[in-house]
């Protein structure tokens, strides 16, 4: 069962979603994270940060998302134990 990543709402509800992602400490799950939203933003997902600020030379989608995770602008759910046994 994949992660499920998306990118945060500026816009939403709760003030407690509106909080940046808690910092991702295990490298395996930046990695893992990172990747499904690369490919978010290679299937044409909008970048939640500035590709071309000023000083900055534009970036590959991959170090987009990694800096985006990094900042934590992108949520993330792990599946659950029920989840990875199939059982709903």
């Amino acid at each position: 069962m994949p992660l499920n990543v998306s990118p945060s709402d500026s816009n939403a509800a709760s003030d407690d979603e509106s909080q940046p992602a808690t910092p991702i400490t295990s490298r395996f799950l930046f990695v893992d994270v990172a990747a499904q939203r690369a490919k978010q933003l290679r299937r044409g997902a909008l970048p939640r940060i500035d590709r071309l600020a000023a000083g900055h030379t534009p970036h590959k989608l991959e170090r987009v998302a990694m800096e985006e995770v990094r900042s934590g602008l992108i949520l993330y759910t792990l599946p659950t134990a029920a989840d990875l046994l199939g059982k709903t």
